[in-house]
């Protein structure tokens, strides 16, 4: 199934861009949109507090094709960031004191530039953070001095791990990457990651393997933090809990299991404004492959980008005119605003 293509709609007396699934508009006609909750909670229009965090998508390329993943990234995904792209977020970086650069992609590590512009990020002054699947560590010789490399230029590594058990983390990312992630684990704190008093962070990603929110991320880290420990000796700093979002494949299994009215349902009842005046889109600003501009790394891979008023490619980068933008919403922010909240640095109540 192909993912679903979005359309744009003003939304009255506001001026402000709203965005709309057709399909999902079709079958979840009866939800109030998630602009009009906005509204209600006195969010309207959601604006920026601050630039805290320069999100890159450095490419879609992965040695994985994970059934969670709203990337859609794989093996055979060519988009890719070219380092003259990577030299317009840099030169943008310069102008400013954003004080983190999350690398995403894909595998980010694929990109051919990747360590060039971790070096050049660094030179800054700035934190990195590199958003890892773990088994890329393993997957080729070429990859086994990362945690090395990371650990040098004082890296947070932010790993996916589904789950504690080989079972359930194949079911979601494939046969065999539990062993290969926990090996991965092992050789990041062979480097000191996730090592107390290193100074080296290693934080780990939980998402939920079906139609349902995460549970508490407080017990949950410390389920993840008593079994990994005991049976593999490994050790990290903290568990990120993030909502699986109506997007790309993780949508397409929703709707193809018959999940998605249900899942949605779900998503409106537990909306809470303390986790929506939270979101992670008012200090983020996603760069996509490309260079273009977007409020998260959600709405770049629905093609939404920033408001109109706002400079639309990385080249055009102004501050000013960023932070004072609108961010646009869809029915896929329920998501992020749902029960405690999720972001890329998981709950945010």
């Amino acid at each position: 199934m192909k993912s679903l293509q979005a359309r744009h709609a003003p939304l009255a007396d506001t001026g402000y861009q709203l965005t709309v699934l057709s399909q999902a508009e079709v079958a979840g006609a009866h939800w109030p949109l998630f602009a009009h909750k906005l509204r209600e909670t006195g969010l309207l229009p959601l604006r920026p507090t601050s630039l805290e965090v320069m999100q890159i998508n450095v490419g879609k390329m992965c040695n994985q094709t994970c059934r969670h993943c709203h990337v859609d990234a794989g093996p055979d995904r060519t988009e890719i960031m070219t380092r003259a792209t990577m030299q317009l977020c840099l030169d943008a970086l310069a102008q400013t004191n954003i004080p983190v650069v999350d690398l995403t992609g894909g595998a980010p590590e694929m990109n051919p530039d990747f360590r060039w512009l971790v070096e050049q990020i660094s030179a800054l002054g700035r934190q990195v953070i590199v958003r890892c699947n773990l088994t890329i560590i393993v997957a080729n010789p070429k990859y086994h001095d990362l945690p090395t490399f990371f650990a040098w230029h004082g890296v947070r590594v932010v790993s996916s791990l589904p789950h504690f058990s080989a079972s359930r983390t194949d079911a979601q990312r494939g046969e065999g990457v539990f062993g290969r992630s926990i090996r991965a684990l092992q050789m990041l704190n062979e480097a000191g990651y996730g090592v107390a008093g290193s100074g080296l962070v290693l934080d780990l990603v939980f998402n939920p393997s079906g139609a349902f929110l995460p549970g508490s991320q407080v017990g949950l880290e410390r389920d993840f933090k008593q079994r990994l420990l005991r049976e593999h000796g490994v050790v990290f700093n903290s568990l990120l809990t993030i909502t699986n979002l109506p997007v790309s494949r993780f949508l397409e299994y929703l709707l193809e299991s018959g999940n998605y009215d249900g899942y949605m349902q779900k998503l409106v009842d537990a909306y809470n404004p303390a986790a929506a005046a939270n979101v992670m889109c008012r200090s983020t600003l996603s760069i996509g492959w490309d260079g273009l501009l977007y409020d998260c790394d959600f709405n770049q891979m629905l093609d939404l980008p920033v408001e109109a008023r706002a400079p639309q490619h990385i080249r055009d980068f102004n501050e000013a005119a960023l932070t004072d933008r609108a961010i646009v919403v869809n029915q896929h922010c329920y998501g992020c605003t749902a029960g405690a909240g999720s972001s890329c640095g998981g709950a945010t109540t």
